[in-house]
C-alpha cells in the first residue's frame, strides 16, 4: 500500500510539474505565430476526451455494476463532474490569457499571479483525480497523468508569459508557473488522508465518473475554444486526433 501511495504521489507531481515545461516553452512561443500552441491544446483535448470515454467512464461503470441501477448511476455522476467543473469556472474568475494583447496590458504582473493563483485551485481536483487512478490501476494513472500534463503545459505558459512581460525576469515567470502546478501534489494528498478509511470498489467508481465529466468539461471548454482563437480549424482537429492516437496506442502498450 505504502508502495502504491508513493507512486500516485509521484505521477500526481509530475502531472502538476507539467506547468514547469509551459513556464519554460512561454520564452521560446513567438506570439505572431502561435501554430504550435494551438495544435498542442488541441492534442491534449483529444488525450482527455479519449482517456474520459474510453477509460474513466468504463472504470466507473465497472465499479459500480454491483449497485443498484449502476449504470445510470455512473452516468448520472458523468454529469455531475461537469457541474462541479462549471461551478468552478461560474465562482472563479477565467484564467484564460489574451496573449495578442500581451504588450498594451498595464496590470501583467498581476494578471499572471492572479492566473497562478486560479490554476493552482483548479489544479486541487487534478491531482486527486492523478492520485486516485493510480492507486486503482497504475496503468490508468499513467494515463491519466499523462492526460493532466498535457493540459497544465499550456496553463504554465499563461502564467509565465504576462509575468515576464512585465518583470523581464525568466526566472519569476518560470518559478511562477511551476508554483502553481505543485496544488497537483497537495490535492492528491489531502485527498488522500480525506478518503483513505472509505477507499473500496465503489467510492472508486464514483470517483472516476466524475473525474471524467470534469475532464470532458475542461477539454469542451477551455482547451478547444482556445486552440481555435491560435489557429487553424485543421490544426486543432488533427491535434485533436493526434492525441486520441497517441493516448489509444500507448494505453494498448501498458
Amino acid at each position: 500500500m505504502n508502495e502504491s501511495v508513493g507512486l500516485a504521489l509521484l505521477f500526481s507531481f509530475f502531472a502538476g510539474a507539467a506547468t514547469a515545461v509551459g513556464g519554460l516553452l512561454a520564452f521560446v512561443i513567438k506570439k505572431e505565430n502561435l501554430s504550435a500552441l494551438s495544435i498542442g491544446l488541441g492534442l491534449s483535448a483529444g488525450v482527455m476526451i479519449y482517456v474520459s470515454f474510453m477509460e474513466l467512464l468504463p472504470q466507473a461503470q465497472t465499479a459500480l455494476q454491483t449497485q443498484a441501477n449502476g449504470r445510470w448511476v455512473s452516468t448520472g455522476l458523468f454529469f455531475a463532474g461537469i457541474l462541479v467543473a462549471w461551478s468552478v469556472d461560474y465562482f472563479l474568475p477565467s484564467h484564460h490569457v489574451e496573449m495578442h494583447t500581451l504588450d498594451s496590458s498595464a496590470q501583467l504582473k498581476r494578471l499572471g499571479l492572479f492566473t497562478a493563483l486560479v490554476l493552482a485551485i483548479h489544479n486541487l481536483p487534478e491531482g486527486l483525480a492523478t492520485f486516485m487512478a493510480t492507486l486503482k490501476n497504475p496503468a490508468l494513472g499513467v494515463s491519466v497523468a499523462v492526460a493532466v500534463a498535457l493540459h497544465n503545459i499550456p496553463e504554465g505558459i499563461a502564467v509565465a508569459l504576462p509575468v515576464f512581460h512585465a518583470t523581464g525576469s525568466r526566472q519569476k515567470a518560470f518559478w511562477y508557473s511551476a508554483l502553481s502546478g505543485l496544488a497537483e501534489p497537495v490535492g492528491a494528498l489531502i485527498g488522500f488522508l480525506l478518503l483513505r478509511r472509505f477507499l473500496h470498489e465503489a467510492v472508486f467508481g464514483v470517483l472516476f465518473a466524475v473525474i471524467s465529466g470534469i475532464m470532458v468539461y475542461v477539454a469542451l471548454d477551455e482547451l478547444l475554444p482556445t486552440a481555435h482563437e491560435y489557429g487553424e480549424g485543421h490544426h486543432v482537429i488533427w491535434g485533436v486526433i493526434g492525441g486520441m492516437a497517441v493516448m489509444a496506442v500507448s494505453l494498448r502498450l501498458l
